[in-house]
């Protein structure tokens, strides 16, 4: 067998594979043997089929699948040794009128080759990288939400301003048979508040769901409906108050703190406001590192300048799916895709250059630390090192979620490199200008 390339331009190329009869012959031969031994054809005993039979059979078939597995082989060998850095797979040229009898056997492949580009992560214009504060504002809201929380419910006789009031919303065009509790707070309509205001357990008030509440989002929860469908209702429905209540605000006192952050962790007001200013902040944070993981991102494929073997990707998405493309259809998905391919190519280099990697050990601790903040989020706190290590063993044990644990260390990896090594400006702002100046 002999392989050999002929380089078209930087970004295709050509490889040629020629084999030989001797390559295969003694393979298809043996093949074929115990096919005879185990071939039931009529007018014959078992085993004793002519041999010109079982080839003229079988022959073509076992030959052309025994050089394809050459093929693929040696091929994959030879890009390995040759350290070939190609796109997609090698795609074979068409041969028509192809001989298979031919003793020698001559096959062509197209070959896409990644392109050759320097990273420079000190690009021209910086990135910004937010850093998200909790103000004062922000931090007295979360105390009296938690206060709220933790709250006593007091039963009254009528609805007032600040109350509660459980009951079933309903409207039988609509299917709407819905049990829940109204916040007077949470209400935007003045007509919905004056039409409840006063009013006693077992009373029937009829409300508009145009603009009910001061966040559009908590119509389909009240009305227990799907979110697309209460987008654009605008109807009327009975309300049915089954229950009043007031809810007195929770002390902010040893007993509150030692319920919210363990015995003797938080021991005033003080630090209870330092607390979630910390944790908000540390919230915040992951919020502003995807934003700033994804400026890089544009960023770093806005001026990292390459061409692709485009021409030979578009043959390749059109042919190496389930279902063959048409080459519109394959031009469009090229496009649709070349975005992420290009940015493949450079964090594949920057990982190369800056030699990140991903180890057994620091994933371990990795995936502990998630499945902590995951106890952390259903109100276990502080779980034992054991238990930690029991979790984290089942984890590793499942292929699809060490995938998915390694390529977020990697992001983080990549993060922190950014962090140290890019063109950042740093801007402190408050949670409602992030999200106005990031997301707007």
């Amino acid at each position: 067998m002999n392989i050999t390339k002929e380089q078209i331009d930087d970004l295709n190329a050509v490889v040629k594979v020629a084999i030989s009869k001797e390559d295969y012959q003694d393979k298809v031969e043996k093949i074929l043997k115990d096919y005879r031994k185990q071939a039931n054809i009529p007018g014959f005993r078992k085993g004793q089929v002519p041999m010109g039979l079982i080839k003229k059979q079988y022959g073509k078939a076992v030959l052309v699948d025994e050089v394809n597995k050459l093929l693929q082989d040696n091929l994959n060998k030879y890009l390995t040794e040759e350290k070939l850095d190609v796109l997609g797979n090698p795609l074979p040229k068409q041969q028509d009128n192809f001989d298979w009898d031919k003793d020698n056997l001559d096959f062509e492949f197209e070959l896409g080759l990644a392109p050759s580009f320097d990273v420079n992560l000190k690009t021209k214009k910086a990135v910004t990288q937010y850093k998200i504060v909790a103000d004062k504002k922000m931090i007295e809201e979360q105390v009296e939400r938690i206060q709220k929380q933790y709250g006593k419910l007091i039963s009254k006789t009528e609805v007032g301003k600040k109350d509660e009031i459980t009951g079933f919303f309903a409207n039988e065009e609509q299917e709407i048979d819905h049990k829940t509790t109204l916040e007077m707070d949470k209400i935007k309509s003045k007509k919905a508040i004056d039409a409840l205001a006063g009013k006693k357990v077992g009373d029937k008030v009829t409300l508009n769901t145009k603009g009910l509440f001061k966040e559009d989002y908590l119509l389909s929860s009240a009305l227990g409906i799907a979110r697309d469908k209460a987008e654009d209702l605008k109807v009327d429905v009975t309300f049915t108050i089954e229950e009043i209540n007031e809810r007195e605000p929770a002390a902010l006192d040893q007993e509150l703190f030692d319920k919210l952050f363990g015995e003797g962790k938080v021991t005033s007001e003080k630090e209870l406001k330092d607390k979630i200013k910390e944790d908000s902040e540390k919230q915040f944070e992951q919020q502003s590192d995807q934003k700033l993981l994804n400026d890089i991102t544009e960023k770093l494929i806005e001026e990292t300048k390459f061409e692709l073997p485009a021409e030979f990707l578009k043959k390749w998405i059109q042919i190496s799916g389930e279902n063959p493309l048409t080459a519109d259809e394959a031009k469009e998905e090229f496009e649709k895709s070349e975005q992420g391919l290009r940015y493949q190519l450079i964090e594949g280099k920057i990982i190369q250059e800056n030699e990140l990697q991903v180890q057994f050990d620091e994933l371990k601790e990795f995936a502990k630390g998630f499945i902590k903040s995951q106890m952390a989020q259903y109100g276990h706190m502080d779980p034992k090192e054991e238990e930690l290590e029991s979790v984290a063993a089942r984890v590793m044990s499942n292929q699809d979620e060490v995938k998915r644990l390694s390529e977020q260390l990697m992001s983080q990896k990549l993060l922190d490199l950014y962090k140290e090594k890019a063109n950042l400006k740093v801007k402190e702002v408050s949670y409602d200008d992030f999200i106005k100046e990031a997301y707007s």
